[in-house]
């Protein structure tokens, strides 16, 4: 195979527009020999699964890399602010803590800043660990700033994503994509046609009978797979033992007060609820497994754990937790949901689709076939998806909820030897190995482990080269800073009110 000059997209929505507006946002410029088209399918009479989406930090670099200015995407999509995530009742009920973005205080010498609080707190000192986070400082008064850069000042260590409408977001990029000279065909695929002897796609066939050619594809058609899986055969890797929900139900409610700057997910008896605030309304919904609760069950406990007012019936989705055994096949890349799924407990789904596209513009084959190029696309891609199921798992597998089945089930179930040795490691030594690669942080493992119960028994040594009553009288100094510097800022909906309201 050449280097692809027509690439067609199957499907629309986030994974489809996502893809396309990067794509032309790189290959608009390319010279006349070696222009590339690109063609985005997609039928009006398949719905999408979007509803409202929670973020993580990344998706703003992705924007400002195919151009999407902050204030813009926030009026468009009807956006607000996400500075982490809220568990709620994952120990007990009544309980909660928050996940945040932004790092826990600063290091005072040689080692992370938690080993110096873990020595001041064998010694008895009584600040928790949440007092040295200035997200989590504002996310308690819901309130929210935008990062400093100017690293002397204590705004400098906010980090924050986004909740946004994902139809208006995909709708949003559409129009950009468009604009970078993406052409979108409506019409639903019935037929997928491939070469007679090799094997690739070479065209869709849509119900008008028109033929889309291309020479390169990106299979967007979501949980179905319609070419990566039913034409292409690529296998699925089934992780249902790991992560047992395969159902939600969704529905949005409307918006009240005060407008939270953070995701919440709360335990329920067969699975978690996740409440979503954006400007005109909330998205949320139950992830359940049908085998410990009834959708008609799910629906009613979802339906009475509403903020406000619901804006429509509720709506049941199905899923398979896995991962595509190759996301790309010959000529062509799944990207979306099409690749893979893992319930969107730490707000990942929107990153994995971002992971494929930028994995995508690196991985463009050129020249002749490289299958080289291809088993690395798919080895990375493996690794991202085992990467976000680790992490996953280690909140069903460190939670306190006895006595209920379904939660009784997942902390006694085996999880993977990666997570197990890190969860040991840190129970031993306080101590958190994390890769350049993965996409959680020393801050994330800190949060969900200490938070959930997994206590380390030791600190790091190297927090023995400072005395104690430095440590503490720097972390007095810290924490009063942090706290002043959060009591200082506007709330989230006073700050959207003034820079950010949706048109």
């Amino acid at each position: 195979m050449t280097a692809p000059r027509t690439i067609v997209i199957a499907g629309g929505g986030s994974a489809g527009w996502m893809t396309a507006a990067a794509l032309s946002r790189f290959m608009k410029n390319f010279p006349a020999d070696r222009a590339v088209k690109i063609i985005l399918v997609e039928s009006d009479e398949i719905g999408t699964i979007g509803v409202g989406e929670a973020s993580i930090p990344l998706l703003g670099v992705f924007n400002a890399l195919i151009g999407v200015e902050e204030r813009d995407f926030i009026q468009r999509t009807q956006g607000t602010f996400k500075l982490g995530i809220e568990f709620h009742g994952w120990t007990r009920d009544g309980e909660s803590y928050l996940h945040p973005f932004g790092n826990y205080g600063q290091s005072l010498d040689m080692t992370d800043f938690h080993h110096y609080w873990l020595r001041a707190r064998a010694a008895g000192y009584s600040a928790p660990l949440d007092d040295f986070n200035l997200n989590t400082l504002l996310a308690r008064s819901n309130r929210f700033a935008l990062r400093d850069a100017n690293p002397a000042s204590p705004l400098s260590s906010i980090a924050y994503a986004y909740h946004f409408d994902a139809g208006l977001y995909a709708r949003y990029l559409r129009s950009l994509a468009q604009g970078n000279g993406v052409e979108r065909i409506e019409g639903r695929i019935v037929e997928v046609q491939q070469h007679a002897e090799t094997g690739f796609l070479t065209g869709l066939k849509l119900a008008s009978g028109q033929v889309v050619e291309g020479d390169f594809f990106v299979d967007c058609s979501g949980f179905r797979g319609l070419l990566i899986e039913e034409t292409l055969k690529a296998g699925f890797t089934d992780w249902t033992g790991l992560l047992p929900c395969d159902s939600a139900v969704a529905v949005p409610s409307a918006r009240t007060e005060p407008l939270l700057p953070y995701t919440r997910a709360t335990a329920r008896t067969a699975g978690w609820q996740w409440r979503i605030p954006l400007q005109h309304r909330t998205g949320n919904g139950y992830v359940y497994a049908t085998s410990h609760i009834s959708d008609d069950e799910a629906a009613a406990t979802l339906l009475a754990n509403l903020d406000g007012p619901a804006l429509t019936d509720p709506r049941v989705i199905r899923f398979r937790t896995g991962r595509r055994t190759k996301a790309w096949v010959k000529n062509c890349v799944a990207i979306g949901l099409s690749a893979g799924f893992l319930e969107p407990l730490e707000s990942t789904s929107i990153h994995l689709i971002q992971k494929g596209v930028t994995k995508l513009l690196t991985f463009m084959p050129s020249g002749t076939w490289s299958q080289t190029l291809v088993d690395e696309f798919n080895r990375q891609t493996t690794f991202d998806y085992e990467d976000v199921r680790d992490f996953l798992v280690l909140h069903y597998k460190a939670n306190s909820r006895e006595g209920q089945p379904f939660w009784d089930a997942l902390r006694h179930n085996p999880v993977s030897d990666s997570l197990q040795a890190r969860m040991d490691l840190f129970r031993d030594s306080g101590r958190v190995p994390v890769s350049d690669h993965e996409l959680f942080k020393l801050t994330s493992w800190v949060a969900v482990m200490l938070n959930q119960g997994i206590v380390p028994r030791d600190y790091d040594p190297m927090a023995d080269a400072i005395p104690l009553s430095t440590i503490t009288g720097r972390l007095d100094q810290m924490r009063g800073v942090l706290a002043r510097a959060a009591l200082a800022q506007p709330t989230q909906a006073e700050f959207i009110a003034r820079n950010c309201a949706a048109f």
